[in-house]
């Protein structure tokens, strides 16, 4: 089964994936901050024993884990692989994972909500990722009592979720703004929509291949529908305005920019050694370069899913134990000569 990321998928050159992620909470517990460690593993067994239904009620396959007993290496690599998220990963008290054999749908039990309900789709569709998370919700629904209040709607930990208790996000690919030193800019006009740019990995993280997220910041006073199409006409927005600088690059600076995407390619094709940031710069930069034709490789390449595979923990849990950073780097810079297509 294809991995999200793997997806031949809509608006690809600009948008990466589109998420949806619901936060719940069951009436019958405290919120996760209020948990003693023996309702949080309760919860987490309740959640993982009740979700087994998943599987006959809908078309996919589904495991589950308590996260917290799984190695640091498999906490990274989901991390990386935007299945889990890194406040999960940090807690010390019980933890839990539902998640589809695609990973396209994960329920992050006694992360900052009890539920986490992510729904994951690749390009420009999170009217499919809505659709998809909307039934887990429901069959959820049918499992557990939600504490919900009929002036406020969904309660949450945190305020800013209160309401629908949803999150809208795009990850996008906006090299040419990024070279521009446009990306704080737009991130202060998208604010006073009440929409927030952010890092690859959400909230307080860093931008790596000239990747970010973004997301709806309030849920209260909209319907779901509303904070879609909201947030749907904004992205479309920076599209444009991302098309439009790349346009002004291959008209100002055609010569710059393909001699920057040639070395790129060859440095990734003949590095004996390249850290997780070096790869990540130059695999934007060819992934620029193939999505405004100044390189033509030989097949319908997805650089994305290379990405996502030389991260350092997904190449350890290719290996399947630990290994330095000198030889993750000798690893990676293999791994990537292997895999990069031939140029036309």
């Amino acid at each position: 089964m294809l991995k999200w990321y793997k997806e031949a998928a809509k608006n690809s050159d600009v948008v990466i994936s589109s998420r949806i992620r619901l936060a719940r909470n069951l009436k019958k517990y405290p919120f996760s901050i209020k948990l003693n460690d023996q309702q949080a593993n309760q919860l987490v067994q309740e959640v993982k024993e009740a979700g087994k239904v998943f599987d006959t009620q809908t078309d996919k396959r589904y495991n589950s884990c308590n996260v917290n007993v799984l190695s640091e290496i498999d906490k990274t690599a989901m991390v990386e692989r935007h299945v889990i998220s890194p406040l999960l990963v940090e807690k010390e008290q019980s933890t839990g994972l539902i998640l589809s054999e695609d990973e396209k749908i994960s329920i992050m039990i006694n992360e900052e909500d009890h539920l986490r309900i992510q729904s994951v789709t690749g390009g420009m569709n999170i009217g499919e990722a809505y659709k998809t998370a909307n039934l887990i919700d429901d069959i959820t629904n049918e499992l557990f009592d939600y504490a919900f209040s009929e002036k406020y709607g969904y309660l949450t930990s945190c305020p800013t979720n209160v309401g629908t208790g949803m999150r809208a996000s795009y990850m996008v690919f906006l090299p040419a703004l990024t070279l521009a030193g446009r990306i704080t800019k737009l991130a202060e006009e998208l604010g006073k929509y009440g929409v927030a740019l952010r890092g690859t990995y959400g909230e307080s993280s860093k931008s790596f291949g000239s990747i970010y997220q973004i997301s709806n910041q309030k849920t209260l006073g909209s319907t779901e529908t509303e904070i879609i199409e909201k947030l749907n006409g904004i992205v479309e927005q920076v599209m444009r305005q991302e098309r439009r600088q790349r346009e002004y690059l291959l008209i100002n600076s055609f010569d710059e920019m393909e001699d920057k995407v040639y070395r790129s390619y060859g440095i990734l094709k003949y590095a004996k050694q390249v850290s997780s940031d070096d790869a990540m710069t130059l695999l934007a930069q060819l992934k620029l370069g193939i999505d405004m034709e100044l390189i033509h490789v030989g097949q319908n390449y997805n650089i994305h899913e290379l990405m996502m595979e030389i991260q350092p923990g997904n190449l350890q849990y290719q290996l399947d134990k630990a290994i330095s950073c000198t030889q993750r780097d000798k690893f990676r810079a293999d791994y990537i000569r292997k895999r990069l297509p031939d140029i036309v």
